[in-house]
């Protein structure tokens, strides 16, 4: 399944190793269970706790949160499981011996990781908030320090949320990080929240003591570094909020949309309802849906909520059509078939005639590789640089045991492609550097590219003898393309619903 992954987030466990919450966990896993079941053939299914998993970091609290994490594991429902720390989590100064370090005993971040999921395409963030939220100030030593002091760790979010973006390395990447899908997870949430407001710590409304304290600045550096979905916990109370800033890169505003970049908020309470409150967990699903003829990638929450003194789960909008919200992911997260293709390579380790065939199929019957009127020479270029990436990873993964002449196919196919590149690369005037820096890269967003590359010819090139050699070599791919098993008629009339 192209682009499609679920979470499933909890939080707030607040576990103290006595064994009381026992029956709430059975249940809380019940409902997880039930409300997983559509999701079986999704590849990346991932159980995210977004903090407070225990009230107190003792050695009996973190054991109970271990075994709770084993019982989910132990399940089957879930490919991964992830968490961060909340504020419970943590030794503080003030407390006596006797208390573990929840990240070391725990393996969770002490201030952010990115963890990649290669075939959602999905960047999953993990970021400590816990020296940057006011709440750390609740035991009534607030001076003018103290607060700056936190302020600034709240700022310094921005620069760790920059960083753990690159932890794993664009190499590890299968398809260029702007097209990723980013899911930050943390703690303590970015925005005030209106739900929270009557609640009161020491008789006074605690809600300025909960958030971050320069939630601006950091959702900004969410929004900027292309965050499409923000989850936390902290609050015990559930809530979804749209934040959007102007797109720099944004090229019209008519549209509406277009103009922005969106981030949503979404907020998980006490999944065991902890101090009475109203127990709860979220269903993330992000895939593919067609509307009107046209794919288009979308966030579908489910949240259930269970009421305080009542042992059921249930759907929180139930008002809403299957009690599901539908949110739009605000870009387009299409896949270049090479991307898919990438990623399917890269998971064989051998690859046989029959699935060169079918890779072949995928790469090359393509818009860019038929006649089709006018040339759009940079999308054209585009398709053929990601092409001959993907026919690199095939021809070195393809079985030396086949027949001699598949394998002299692909090095004609190998060869062709790089006379495709060289030739669009001289209709645009790229020179030979630059060309070299092209053909290095990689991975390359086609957005950017075009970008950089407008498609109109330069000066001087004769554009209907560049559009006659063009179809030529691609009627040329022809002959080696039909030795392994294919005729597409490259170079000829698209066939209906071929892809850019």
């Amino acid at each position: 399944m192209d682009r499609a992954f679920v979470i499933a987030q909890i939080s707030d466990l607040h576990l103290d190793g006595s064994g009381r919450l026992l029956a709430t966990t059975e249940a809380l896993g019940a409902a997880i269970r039930q409300a997983m079941a559509d999701f079986a053939d999704v590849p990346d299914r991932i159980l995210l706790i977004t903090g407070d998993l225990v009230d107190d970091p003792t050695p009996r609290a973190l054991d109970e949160a271990l075994a709770v994490i084993a019982s989910f594991r132990q399940t089957g429902l879930f490919t991964d499981i992830q968490a961060v720390a909340g504020n419970h989590d943590v030794k503080r100064p003030s407390q006596r011996a006797g208390r573990h370090d929840v990240y070391d005993y725990l393996h969770l971040p002490r201030s952010s990781k990115s963890v990649y999921y290669r075939h959602a395409g999905l960047d999953l963030v993990l970021l400590d908030s816990n020296r940057a939220s006011l709440s750390t100030l609740a035991s009534g030593n607030i001076d003018e320090s103290a607060y700056s002091a936190l302020v600034a760790d709240s700022a310094r979010l921005s620069v760790e949320l920059a960083g753990s973006m690159g932890s794993v390395g664009r190499a590890d990447y299968a398809e260029p990080a702007e097209n990723l899908v980013r899911v930050l997870a943390l703690h303590h949430h970015p925005l005030p929240q209106a739900t929270g407001e009557g609640k009161r710590f020491l008789g006074v409304p605690d809600e300025p003591l909960m958030y971050l304290a320069a939630p601006a600045t950091f959702l900004e550096a969410a929004t900027s570094l292309n965050v499409n979905l923000v989850l936390h916990g902290h609050r015990h109370v559930e809530g979804l909020t749209r934040y959007s800033i102007p797109d720099p890169r944004a090229t019209r505003s008519e549209s509406g949309e277009a103009f922005w970049r969106t981030i949503y908020v979404l907020s998980c309470p006490s999944s065991t309802g902890q101090a009475g409150d109203d127990a709860g967990f979220n269903i993330i699903h992000f895939g593919a849906s067609s509307q009107a003829g046209r794919t288009e990638h979308q966030f579908a929450i489910t949240r259930y909520s269970r009421p305080r003194n009542d042992g059921t789960f249930g759907l929180l909008d139930s008002n809403l059509p299957d009690g599901v919200i539908r949110l739009p992911a605000g870009r387009d997260f299409s896949r270049d078939p090479a991307v898919q293709s990438a990623i399917e390579i890269a998971s064989c380790a051998m690859l046989k005639r029959d699935q060169v065939a079918a890779q072949a199929r995928r790469l090359l019957m393509r818009r860019a590789f038929y006649a089709d009127g006018e040339v759009d020479w940079s999308s054209a270029l585009h398709a053929y640089l990601v092409t001959s990436w993907v026919w690199a990873d095939i021809g070195g993964k393809f079985a030396r045991s086949e027949r001699r002449d598949d394998a002299e196919a692909l090095a004609a196919v190998k060869l062709l492609l790089r006379r495709l590149i060289e030739h669009c690369a001289d209709v645009l005037g790229i020179d030979d550097v630059q060309l070299d820096e092209l053909l290095a890269k990689r991975l390359v967003n086609r957005d950017d590219f075009r970008r950089e590359w407008p498609g109109m010819p330069s000066a001087g090139v004769d554009v209907s003898q560049s559009r006659r050699r063009l179809q030529l070599l691609l009627h040329d791919l022809n002959e080696p393309v039909k030795v392994l098993g294919l005729e597409l008629a490259l170079g000829g009339e698209p066939p209906p619903q071929t892809p850019p």
